[in-house]
């Protein structure tokens, strides 16, 4: 994290959460699910379940009409997340209580302009109440970041970068200095989803 003060946000328990699992020589298992699938309160009670089942840390998906990096699997639960009538309002609310149960750190892994559009501040401020964690966020370029940073320190919230096979030592370099957190590493360039080989997975 950034020097800035932790008013809200549970920044701090996703980089405790990552230090003990590496402490206890394992790595971190880290899950996705969207919000809102297949209800906003059907994606509550499976998230509850993924950390019952030794998740240490939840991404939250905040469903996207047109999710660019994801491939059919993650397509398909947007649109029925967002057919459902899904809102950011029931992704914060997603956050909260998967937090609140479980007391472990929740991220929302989302597009830029959902949140462009929503608010910078607002977000970060009402995510940070309900206790998030941060935010991943792939599509937004790390030299056009400098006011998500700016409030996601404010409130605590830790910003988790995405990084492609292609990326090169300088601008890994570039990315790892401005995230917290962790890094987001894709493993193959492509959309998400599986290929004919499970070791193959595009992220």
């Amino acid at each position: 994290m950034s020097g800035a003060a932790l008013t809200g946000g549970k920044g701090h328990l996703l980089s405790d959460t990552l230090a003990a699992a590496k402490a206890e020589g394992r790595s971190a298992l880290i899950a996705y699910l969207p919000a809102g699938f297949p209800t906003v309160d059907g994606g509550i009670e499976a998230i509850k379940a993924v950390f019952d089942g030794g998740a240490d840390v939840v991404e939250v998906g905040l469903p996207h009409s047109d999710p660019v990096l994801d491939g059919p699997v993650i397509q398909t639960a947007d649109d029925i997340a967002l057919r459902g009538g899904v809102r950011i309002a029931d992704v914060v609310r997603t956050v909260r209580e998967a937090h609140e149960a479980t007391g472990k750190p929740v991220l929302v892994m989302t597009y830029w302009n959902p949140i462009d559009r929503y608010g910078v501040e607002r977000f970060t401020a009402e995510l940070a109440e309900a206790g998030g964690a941060g935010c991943i966020l792939p599509d937004l370029p790390v030299q056009e970041s400098v006011l998500w940073r700016e409030h996601a320190d404010k409130h605590g919230l830790a910003t988790v970068f995405v990084v492609a096979p292609s990326s090169k030592d300088e601008r890994l370099a570039e990315i790892t200095a401005a995230g917290s957190g962790f890094v987001y590493a894709a493993s193959l360039m492509g959309v998400t989803g599986t290929r004919a080989d499970a070791r193959n997975a595009a992220w």
